[in-house]
């Protein structure tokens, strides 16, 4: 996937981490254990259901309107629900779903995020998670700030409304970190388990999703399936997170579980030449 390109400020501790840490990371929570357990519910449905503002207004149903643009109907449109639990839960399925094949990144971008994926809606799918991964394993405001002026075009989110900034910012909060970044005890882990093309419009415009399987470790471990979805553009020969309102959530799932499966999520397979 992308072991090669393995991200700054990385420490060889790998101490497990504990379930609700890794809650902290993701969805954030409250700083003790006795709050966390009591808040932990609502913290789980909010930064799995929460679609934030759009500048789109979807209806009631989660569909724009039928004359809206065609690129912002793919966008709004629903994904599956699951049960938030899902994304913790193994539920191994008993056949392998169908498999997704994307390309293998061929060069180092901008703020050394892997690229030189090809102009194919699998293409877009690689480049989001390569993007994904340098965020999530760096957990550093300044690195998400760097990979954001690369990679979102002007008129996409903003570094404050971006995702990925939101996780980055309740993982130091929560997790008591102390500063803009991780510190050198925690070792996170961020490897694409699954992805799919919600739509695309021509050669140069897709919304793509990533499932990724997420590890980290402070003092125990343990495991989650995060999901993610991004509109996607050829620009300047590469692929980048395209302007528009945020696409509609993507369902998050214990990678290669039964609720991945019904999901619609695809085994990631690296494509080999």
């Amino acid at each position: 996937m992308f072991r090669r390109f393995r991200r700054r400020n990385q420490t060889t501790a790998t101490r497990p981490w504990s379930r609700e840490r890794l809650l902290v990371m993701l969805i954030g929570s409250a700083l003790t254990v006795a709050v966390l357990l009591a808040g932990l519910v609502m913290a789980i449905v909010y930064a799995l259901t929460d679609r934030g503002t759009a500048a789109v207004t979807a209806g009631e149903d989660g569909q724009v309107a039928a004359d809206a643009p065609i690129r912002d109907r793919i966008a709004a449109a629903p994904m599956a629900s699951l049960d938030p639990d899902a994304a913790f839960t193994p539920d191994p399925a008993v056949t392998e779903a169908a498999a997704i094949k994307v390309p293998m990144p061929t060069t180092v971008g901008p703020a050394d995020v892997p690229s030189g994926f090809p102009r194919t809606p699998q293409g877009a799918v690689g480049q989001l998670a390569a993007i994904e991964q340098t965020v999530l394993e760096s957990m550093s405001l300044p690195v998400t700030a760097e990979v954001h002026s690369a990679w979102v075009q002007p008129d996409g989110p903003s570094l404050e409304e971006w995702e990925l900034t939101r996780n980055v910012q309740t993982f130091l909060a929560s997790a008591r970190q102390g500063g803009q970044e991780k510190d050198f005890t925690t070792l996170i882990t961020a490897n694409p388990a699954a992805g799919l093309v919600k739509g695309t419009d021509g050669s140069d415009w897709a919304v793509v999703c990533v499932l990724m399987d997420v590890q980290a470790a402070i003092k125990t471990e343990s495991r989650m399936g995060y999901g993610l979805c991004s509109r996607m553009q050829w620009i300047d020969g590469r692929w980048q997170v395209a302007a528009g309102a945020a696409p509609a959530k993507a369902p998050s799932a214990w990678p290669g579980s039964r609720a991945a499966a019904d999901a619609g999520w695809l085994t990631w397979t690296d494509e080999v030449e």
